[in-house]
Parts: C-alpha cells; structure tokens; sequence
C-alpha cells in the first residue's frame, strides 16, 4: 500500500514522519511549494492511502472534489496531531481505511473511530471480505443491500463454486446453488441479481501471428470467455512465447486492460506440465507446439481450464492458478 501523509504544524509533521516510517510512506508539511489543493490532487491520483494529521474538516473540504466510487477512491484517513484519534473518512472497508486507523491509533495510544454500520454492530462486512480475500466486485452499489439485510438481522445466503475454509460469520449461509443468492463468488459474468465476487486467478494465454491487432485480440478475447462463461474480472495477467513480447497489437491489447504480460521462451513452455493441443505447424514456427495454453499454465502454476481456441490468426486459452478462499473478513 503506498501511503501519503500530510501535516500542517511542527508537531503534526513529527507524528507524521513517526507514522510514515512504521506504513513506509511519504510525509510532507503543507506550505511553499506543496499546497493543500496541489497535494491531495497528486496524492488521491497516485497513492493507495492519504493521512491527513490534523482536523477532519481540513481533510473533508480538500477530498471532496476528487471522490467518486468506493469501488476506486484510496482509503483516506485523519488523525489529530497529538495521536489520540484517527478516523477513516473514505474507502473504509475496500480501501483499507478502516484497518489503516486501527494501524495508526495502535501506533500512537489512540482510539479508532470507525463509524460503518457494520463494524459498529459487529456484523459481517462482505465488502471488507472482498478486500482481505483479493476479489473484485462487479456491483458495488448492491453491498448496500447485503449489509441492510445483516444489519436488519436477516441471513445472507453466499453460492460459491468452491469450498470456504472456516465457519461462516454470523448471518451467513453457504450454497453451491447461484440461482437464488444474495452474494455470488465465482467467474461468470452473468448477472442474477446478487453481488458478485471475482476472484483474479485467470491467466489469459495468447499465441498470435505477426502484426495482429488489438482489436482482433480483443474479438478473440470476447469469444473465449462468452464459450466459458467467464468474466474478464478473473484475468490477473496475459502470457506468451518471448517471440511475441514486442508485438504493438499485443501490447497495447495488455494495456487497455490494465494485464500485465508474461513472457516464457520455447524451452520453458516445452516443459509446462500438463497435456496440450499439439500443432506441428506451430512446433515449426515457434520451437514449441503450443503456445496459448502452454503459457497459461505455465504463469498460472495451475490447471487449464479453457482449451485453446482458434480464429482470425490467434488462439487463446486460460488457466486459472490455485485458489483456496476461507471466511476471514478481517486482518489478523
């Protein structure tokens, strides 16, 4: 997590400086060349977390302009210059707010005052979960629904395609069945009205003749996962042969999705374990007679889990890399 912090008197730089050497962050102190407006528009930009030490209402009028979504906007937190509170104002539970004011109060003697329903009524936080776990979550705004109705002392019902580890929290009943729940955690984009939960575990295996473009990439991209019902949410990264590693379609393809690109040399796929679709005519071009899956499997240390698909000079294939969720909703 990249930490920025920012004070505003001698004394709140030296808490400042104390807390961004234990969350290995920046401290800075407003005036001159770094004004409040200038500081918190870079930092909300560029950093996971933002710690103001001094009064809420300076952090509250400087954030105000640049929130947006629970879903994107860092964990925001103010802390008075002498340690006694710290206090999350934004991104609470999927920014880490909340954890990050308990992190600082503990640091300095100090109470965390958390304020979201949940925490305060010791109820399960499934947005908190999603963060601790690494889901993503593909409709923020239905977290509403499902913590009303914890809050409201109903049961949530969770349909997960794989086990969780541990006991269900308080107000939470688990089903393999997706039909019917409240919270879905799985790889299907289909939407059936509950929350859903992603797990990035795909590794997306490409093989392509020179000079593709992005866009027959993202064709071939869009009919691997409407075949496998799965979401793009659960690709983590993109793997090839390094033959393809500066191909510009290639590229720029990983860019607008934000995938990092793995690359293995034809040794190293030879040696990925598993059994392939063979293709001689690869073999002669490449070195190795497969490339989407192999290198899937290979980044993913997991399963195939989507064979190779063929079309338009590129095949694709995904493998999803082991994955065991538990029910752990808060840090240790």
């Amino acid at each position: 997590m990249t930490v920025r912090l920012l004070a505003f008197t001698d004394k709140g730089l030296a808490l400042a400086q104390r807390l961004a050497g234990l969350l290995g962050g920046e401290a800075v102190r407003c005036g001159g060349a770094v004004t409040l407006v200038g500081w918190t528009a870079d930092a909300f930009a560029s950093a996971d977390a933002l710690v103001f030490v001094g009064a809420v209402g300076i952090a509250v009028r400087a954030i105000a302009p640049h929130l947006q979504s629970k879903a994107t906007d860092p964990a925001v937190v103010a802390v008075d210059e002498a340690g006694r509170f710290a206090i999350p104002l934004a991104s609470g539970h999927l920014g880490g707010a909340n954890r990050l004011a308990r992190r600082i109060a503990a640091a300095c003697g100090g109470t965390p005052v958390i304020t979201t329903a949940t925490d305060v009524n010791g109820r399960f936080a499934v947005d908190e979960w999603a963060r601790v776990q690494g889901f993503r979550l593909l409709d923020v705004g239905r977290i509403r629904t499902v913590s009303g109705k914890l809050l409201a002392g109903g049961t949530v019902t969770v349909a997960s395609r794989w086990p969780v580890a541990g006991t269900p929290p308080e107000g939470v009943t688990l089903t393999d069945g997706q039909s019917a729940a409240d919270v879905s955690l799985g790889l299907s984009g289909a939407d059936t009205g509950a929350l859903r939960l992603i797990p990035p575990i795909g590794v997306l295996g490409v093989g392509c003749r020179r000079g593709t473009s992005r866009e027959s990439l993202e064709q071939a991209l869009a009919a691997l996962l409407a075949a496998g019902d799965v979401c793009a949410a659960a690709i983590r990264e993109v793997a090839t042969i390094d033959l393809k590693q500066n191909e510009p379609g290639l590229a720029a393809f990983c860019r607008a999705h934000g995938w990092p690109l793995t690359v293995f040399s034809a040794q190293q796929l030879q040696n990925a374990p598993g059994a392939f679709t063979s293709s001689d005519f690869v073999r002669r071009v490449t070195g190795v007679d497969n490339v989407c899956e192999r290198a899937a499997v290979l980044a993913a240390g997991g399963k195939l889990y989507l064979q190779k698909q063929a079309g338009n000079g590129v095949t694709m294939a995904l493998a999803l890399a082991p994955f065991a969720p538990d029910w752990r909703w808060q840090d240790e």
